[in-house]
């Protein structure tokens, strides 16, 4: 297969799943820039040197983050007259014309946004991430140290801070402007559990403030236009954010994790959380993480454990994502939930 005709292929593949979850306007946009990519077009001048990337590394899916960002900025007014998520009409044959001139101007925004993983600090995956942070505090009896790696702004460390419901059981802010509801199928989270968070703390290669307005608008334009429900999610996490701020640490990964498990917390359950960041980290890296996340588990004790929670992709078929969790000491580890790469219905197991 040609390098032309993989990168088409593994573009169409990410249309599919656009169409699939909601967003039937970037699908569109997608199959054409797959096309353009066959063509030898603007799009292939941009995200060819990318070819041979890992499929995982979404280069198109960045590419469609730096022009979005664009449109919502209203840099783009013709543009904007299409992108749902600025009123427009959703009508991707008609955008398609000044999309394709955008990319082959190849603005500093499009180019910049190549070069790091889309930060969508998809809020939604708190849905899936609450049951094990709960099963960590009903389990410990101890207040929480929540320690995220992959951050971006942090939104998801606020989670106590929003609301989840489901068949009269609660658990979060009853005023919150986060809220999930019924979202919970076969079985529901220790709601009735008490949880309470002494620290929350996390890291990131590149954190974007969401106190700032290009923080805000960084993270908008990672979410895909025509997915209303993660817009409102988003815009109201980021009003939470606003009042709990929290601190994100512009560090790599294993070595910010070493510092951060280098001295126990008596008293606490230490939490080690990430989602859907495993998937862009190099070999080497989850190497580091894993064995860093191993060795501290060795020396956690019942006044002083750790956990591990992760949400990510599951094998061998990518899908559905899998929420599971690594409780030392012991290194006991259990499957919590099946859920969603955003927003969506969680499958509760424990």
């Amino acid at each position: 297969m040609t390098k032309h005709a993989g990168l088409a292929a593994n573009i169409r593949l990410v249309a599919i799943a656009c169409e699939h979850a909601g967003s039937p306007f970037y699908g569109d946009l997608l199959t054409r820039m797959a096309g353009d990519v066959e063509a030898g077009g603007p799009v292939w001048t941009v995200l060819g040197p990318h070819a041979h990337a890992p499929f995982e590394a979404v280069h198109c899916l960045r590419l469609l983050g730096g022009v979005h960002r664009l449109v919502l900025a209203g840099e783009e007014p013709e543009l904007a007259a299409h992108f749902p998520s600025t009123g427009g009409d959703g009508d991707a044959v008609a955008a398609w014309p000044r999309f394709r001139a955008v990319v082959a101007a190849a603005p500093a925004a499009v180019l910049d946004a190549l070069t790091r993983p889309p930060q969508t600090n998809e809020v939604g995956r708190s849905a899936a991430l609450v049951g094990g942070f709960l099963t960590v505090a009903r389990d410990t009896s101890r207040p929480l140290c929540v320690l995220e790696l992959g951050a971006s702004a942090g939104l998801n460390l606020c989670f106590d801070r929003f609301r989840f419901e489901q068949d009269g059981s609660a658990f979060g802010d009853p005023a919150s402007p986060v809220r999930f509801e019924n979202l919970w199928e076969d079985s529901c989270p220790p709601f009735d559990a008490s949880c309470t968070v002494a620290e929350r703390r996390g890291c990131d290669r590149d954190p974007i403030d969401a106190g700032t307005a290009e923080g805000r608008l960084t993270l908008l334009s990672y979410v895909w236009p025509g997915q209303d429900e993660r817009f409102e999610l988003l815009r109201a996490a980021l009003d939470v954010a606003a009042r709990v701020p929290v601190t994100v640490d512009r560090a790599e990964i294993p070595d910010w994790l070493v510092e951060q498990l280098a001295v126990p917390r008596p008293g606490r359950a230490t939490v080690v959380f990430h989602s859907i960041v495993w998937q862009y980290l190099d070999h080497e890296t989850r190497v580091r993480i894993t064995d860093t996340l191993r060795d501290a588990g060795a020396r956690a004790t019942d006044d002083a454990p750790l956990a591990w929670l992760r949400l990510e992709p599951g094998p061998p078929h990518f899908f559905p994502p899998e929420l599971r969790l690594t409780s030392w000491p012991g290194g006991d580890e259990r499957l919590l939930a099946t859920a969603e790469f955003h927003v969506g219905p969680v499958r509760w197991l424990a």
